[in-house]
């Protein structure tokens, strides 16, 4: 029987890879810690291998070279992310790799539709008045969203479910891209320079792969930009955003305020517990501002979204072992 071993399991996915494993015929046997290289060769008998993790495999190849020794052909990550790979070292050792790049976009952008209603109508703020039993109303009135512009840095398939929520929600929306405007937003996005949209936006949303030429892409010129009652949002890749800048900016008061569901250095704090502060300063900085709202990386954590990565990612796992072609591998 093809046996896959799956790194890094969370008890919300257990119950969609038995029911995978079941209805394929297939042993996929789960163990919660992740693929480094101290767990390696546990995946020796193994035919494939799928894994979720923001933290590195390996900083060094031996690990890609102990797979392929295993016999193993793919490493298939249960998410759009694929930076913890070393995609050259996968290569070198004849393992193909893919990720599951639309799991479920009106996930995240139900996230942003949540963070956006929250930051207009001052949520963290008026929960702090609460917490000291001030009730008063006074200074915090909203605007509503048909007054509103929303600036999209990213429209693919998540930064496009953004554009069409809000569209149908009554606001104005501009978009910035790599990629050629698309033709089915025609009517609901009007594409704009970076510059343009920074200027003009009273939210910005960040929607972008994390890559290298996408290194600290929004950082102080781009906070320079944007207005003092300008609402940041990144739901992207913590290493997007320049954390330094972005505090800066909000101490400043450059910014009205920031919602971020991903930040720098996140895998030191993300799915841990702490008895005091978080090990990373920036982010306790970015805890102690009142009109900023923070979220453990939830983005995909909703039942389909959890159900699509998992199976996609175990199909794409048995797609390689058997020889067969993957849309969603990813070539050098």
């Amino acid at each position: 029987m093809t046996k896959i071993l799956a790194y890094h399991v969370r008890d919300d996915e257990q119950f969609f890879i038995d029911e995978w494993a079941n209805q394929h015929h297939i042993q996929v046997d789960s163990v919660p810690y992740e693929l480094h290289d101290d767990t390696v060769d546990r995946a020796k008998g193994y035919d494939g291998i799928d894994y979720k993790q923001r933290s590195i495999l390996s900083s060094r190849p031996d690990l890609y070279r102990k797979l392929h020794d295993f016999g193993i052909k793919q490493l298939s990550t249960r998410s759009a992310g694929i930076d913890s790979a070393n995609l050259n070292w996968a290569k070198q050792n004849n393992l193909r790799v893919t990720n599951v790049p639309s799991y479920s976009p009106p996930a995240v952008a139900e996230l942003v539709l949540t963070q956006v209603m929250q930051l207009i109508r001052h949520i963290p703020q008026f929960n702090q008045r609460l917490n000291r039993n001030d009730y008063v109303v006074n200074g915090l009135r909203s605007r509503e969203l048909s007054e509103l512009t929303i600036g999209i840095i990213g429209v693919g398939r998540i930064g496009g479910t953004v554009a069409r929520i809000f569209h149908a929600l009554g606001a104005t929306v501009l978009g910035n891209d790599i990629a050629s405007p698309r033709d089915d937003l025609k009517g609901i996005l009007t594409y704009t320079s970076k510059e343009d949209l920074y200027r003009k936006s009273d939210i910005v949303t960040v929607h972008v792969y994390y890559a290298k030429q996408n290194y600290h892409l929004i950082g102080e010129e781009q906070f320079d930009l944007m207005r003092d009652t300008t609402f940041f949002i990144n739901d992207s890749r913590g290493l997007v955003v320049n954390t330094n800048a972005l505090l800066a900016a909000l101490h400043e008061k450059q910014l009205a305020g920031a919602a971020l569901d991903v930040v720098e250095n996140e895998t030191n704090i993300f799915n841990l517990k702490f008895d005091e502060k978080t090990p990373e300063p920036l982010y306790n900085a970015l805890k102690e501002l009142p009109n900023v709202l923070l979220t453990p990386h939830i983005g995909f954590f909703t039942d389909k979204a959890v159900e699509n990565m998992v199976k996609q990612s175990l199909d794409d796992t048995l797609a390689i072992i058997e020889g067969r072609h993957s849309e969603h591998e990813i070539l050098l």
